[in-house]
């Protein structure tokens, strides 16, 4: 079976990560977490303080990419960890406050250019899986296997609020359900790559699905586009 590329899109909260992190390990793929990505260089920004609940400054963060670099490396136990020039930054990029600014920071035109740009090329080789909100349409438009995936706002709201907890990060379950709402409204309205379903992408809904019901679905799915 050859190795394809696998490109994950969909709406927040519906463990794409989780699911493309074991597709990845099943099949011994390369994982890329463009949503850690991105979520690095709103941490970036807010840092630099150029951006903050009352304003956003485009040109600054604009000037300041060229600072960024992005990589990841996996731990002793093969947990692939987020660095932002050269510090590990995965458990701080996936706090409320970060959440709260990534959507306005992935609108920014030359964000997205730079993130694509090092996407494509950790991706062109082949025996990857993505995850993101525009992996299908744009950084992998010729993978062999799309998938969009979906889920009921409530229950994608319910599991981010869970995943909190767990964490020992306090908010409300409406205030995570109203950050959910107004990410999907910004993904999906933006100018720049906004959240699509790829014509020829998959749809995968795991509203009802368990993680190994969902996993076997996207196992069989990759061994399939495999075979072609």
């Amino acid at each position: 079976m050859k190795k394809i590329s696998v490109a994950i899109d969909g709406h927040s909260s519906c463990g794409k990560s989780t699911l493309a992190k074991q597709i990845a390990k099943h099949f011994n793929y390369i994982y890329l977490d463009t949503g850690a990505m991105y979520r690095a260089v709103t941490l970036f920004a807010i840092n630099q303080n150029v951006i903050n609940k009352d304003d956003f400054d485009k040109d600054a963060l604009i000037e300041k990419l060229p600072e960024i670099n992005i990589e990841f490396k996996a731990d002793e136990n093969g947990k692939v960890n987020t660095y932002l020039n050269n510090q590990n930054v995965e458990e701080a990029i996936r706090t409320m406050r970060v959440s709260s600014f990534v959507s306005p920071i992935a609108t920014v035109k030359e964000v997205r250019e730079k993130m694509v740009e090092l996407q494509q090329k950790m991706g062109s080789k082949g025996g990857v899986v993505m995850d993101g909100r525009d992996i299908g349409t744009v950084v992998l438009p010729k993978a062999e296997l799309k998938v969009f995936m979906t889920a009921k706002d409530e229950i994608r709201a319910q599991r981010r609020f869970d995943e909190l907890k767990e964490k020992g990060i306090d908010d409300t379950f409406e205030n995570v359900l109203q950050n959910l709402k107004e990410r999907d409204y910004i993904d999906s309205t933006r100018e720049e790559s906004p959240l699509l379903k790829a014509e020829d992408a998959l749809v995968l809904d795991n509203s009802e699905l368990s993680r190994d019901e969902q996993l076997e679905i996207l196992k069989s799915w990759v061994e399939e586009r495999g075979k072609l």
